[in-house]
């Protein structure tokens, strides 16, 4: 043995943490499947044209952290009794044309380079794991931490286990650090949001993706990394009357509604910068 073996240091073990939605897809996972779940049954068309225009309005305004949780509480109010095999079909086989085409270009790109320097790709993600395990096998991610919600005799009860959003990102972060033996200090972080700002914080390259403005003005003033992913555009398409099979009227009406909610966002926003 050389002499100077045995005082060696240990390569650190590096690790790479990744938002998912607005930061790897140009869309909300959560919204994602409403036109699916309808054609199966699980919803009805008013519903899922409430999720199409949900979505409209996550993508123009983004969500607060009071937004979250409402949205949290709806959805996982949606879901109570749901058949959990059936979302997760629903999941994997309409993945290729519901989340795929929507996946940045440059998400793909990153991801790669981070695997080919020897990091551990972590997704983690407030979305429920049946939504976000598809998207991390598309991308070849074997570590994932997303919300869970509680499962009896294979339905859901509505109630949440783990809430994957702010403070406990950060400790599941600390948690795998711990597991793993990943140097935080060299690991990275990405995500589009100021509710991520825990995760953020406790990487040594915090990276801000499309970053909401509350996200961008502690990026400058911090000096961090932003990065612009726009490959693909992110577009939202209102689903048509036929498609829903519903009324003009109740289009127009949850529209409205939706439309006053963009503006009222930015114009909470622009108050309060």
């Amino acid at each position: 043995m050389a002499q100077g073996d045995s005082t060696r240091a240990t390569p650190r073990r590096v690790a790479a943490f990744f938002d998912l939605d607005k930061t790897i897809i140009a869309m909300s996972s959560t919204y994602a499947y409403g036109r699916e779940f309808m054609q199966s049954g699980l919803i009805s068309p008013v519903t899922a044209l409430q999720l199409s225009l949900a979505q409209a309005t996550y993508m123009f305004a983004g969500h607060t952290s009071e937004q979250m949780d409402n949205t949290r509480d709806q959805l996982t109010a949606m879901v109570r009794g749901w058949d959990v095999q059936q979302v997760r079909t629903i999941a994997e086989e309409t993945m290729q044309t519901v989340v795929t085409p929507t996946i940045y270009a440059e998400a793909r790109e990153l991801i790669d380079y981070h695997r080919e320097r020897g990091h551990d790709v972590i997704i983690i993600s407030a979305s429920v794991k049946e939504l976000v395990e598809p998207i991390a096998r598309e991308l070849g991610v074997h570590q994932t931490v997303s919300t869970t919600l509680e499962t009896i005799d294979g339905r859901y009860t509505g109630e949440v286990l783990f809430y994957c959003k702010g403070a406990a990102k950060q400790q599941a972060i600390l948690d795998l650090s711990e597991q793993h033996g990943y140097d935080l200090a060299a690991s990275y972080a990405y995500s589009d949001a100021a509710t991520d700002l825990p995760m953020l914080d406790i990487v040594g390259h915090p990276v801000a993706v499309n970053p909401d403005r509350a996200l961008k003005k502690i990026a400058l003033e911090r000096g961090w990394d932003i990065l612009s992913f726009k490959n693909p555009e992110p577009l939202f398409q209102m689903p048509s009357t036929r498609e829903m099979g519903i009324g003009t009227g109740v289009v127009a009406g949850i529209a409205a509604v939706t439309a006053g909610s963009i503006w009222w966002a930015r114009r909470t926003r622009r108050g309060s910068a």
